[in-house]
């Protein structure tokens, strides 16, 4: 009998995450079913579990649900602890593990994929939500020069620098909150779009002066080419949407699960060819 995994969520039915994790089961030869769960807004809780009791090893967790799956783990592991959210669940006897793999999967991504080593650059994140408290502490270990956290609303970028202060020695110039009217003449190596402003086709109100040169920008949304990576492949940047970051924080779930950590390159070879169909 295959494991049961799954990826649950509201919506859920846009998600890659059951390709990306028949690929991994495929290349490392693992017996797995994955699948999507829909959860009611009201009854996550009961959504995960359900699918526990029925014999489920595992659920990734996706919006809007990552805040309630940190409260449901009886245990918190790594990245989890600080970032106050949980995208991977894993069902150990009677207690429910969770894991939060986002930062992970970013770090690797610039650094493996992209090969854009994070340590003694200036970086630029943009955006305060959930995704920003999910990769703040991975980016900081990696010990960039600085690293700034823009927001329309100061006051959460304040709270979200605040949160992670005690782990400010990791970046040699520390950590600040700023708004974006206030970056105008600094530059950076390396420019982090995590909000959600690319679903909309819009994008956060970034000066042109911000990319260094030979800069990469980042943005997290991989569905389609955002306003904000033509606006940095117009202002001389290179640009990455966050497909990469999507299949490396799948294969860390994957190796929490099974123990494996799989080749993430055929993974992402397949969903780009997917995408540009």
């Amino acid at each position: 009998m295959p494991h049961k995994y799954a990826v649950i969520g509201n919506p859920v039915d846009h998600s890659l995450s059951p390709a990306i994790h028949a690929e991994f089961a495929r290349a490392t030869g693992h017996d797995i079913a994955y699948g999507r769960v829909l959860a009611p807004l009201d009854g996550f809780r009961a959504a995960v579990l359900k699918f526990r009791d029925e014999g489920g090893s595992g659920l990734n967790v996706t919006l809007p649900f990552k805040h309630e799956a940190w409260h449901l783990s009886s245990t918190r592991s790594g990245f989890a602890l600080a970032a106050g959210a949980v995208n991977t669940l894993a069902f150990k006897g009677g207690e429910i593990v969770g894991h939060n793999t986002d930062g992970i999967g970013l770090v690797r991504d610039l650094t493996r994929n992209l090969r854009v080593p994070v340590r003694g650059k200036r970086v630029l994140l943009m955006g305060a939500g959930g995704a920003s408290y999910g990769v703040m502490e991975p980016t900081l270990r990696e010990q960039p020069q600085s690293l700034v956290v823009a927001n329309r609303t100061l006051e959460k970028a304040i709270a979200l620098v605040g949160h992670f202060e005690k782990l400010q020695q990791y970046a040699l110039e520390g950590i600040a909150a700023r708004p974006y009217d206030a970056l105008a003449g600094t530059q950076f190596d390396i420019v982090i779009n995590a909000t959600s402003a690319g679903l909309e086709d819009a994008m956060p109100p970034v000066p042109d002066s911000v990319f260094a040169p030979g800069a990469l920008a980042y943005d997290m949304v991989y569905v389609k080419r955002t306003p904000f990576i033509q606006f940095a492949q117009e202002h001389g940047a290179r640009a990455s949407d966050g497909l990469g970051m999507l299949v490396e924080q799948a294969a860390e779930s994957f190796f929490i699960w099974r123990g494996v950590y799989p080749e993430t390159r055929a993974a992402i070879a397949m969903l780009r060819r997917q995408m540009q169909k």
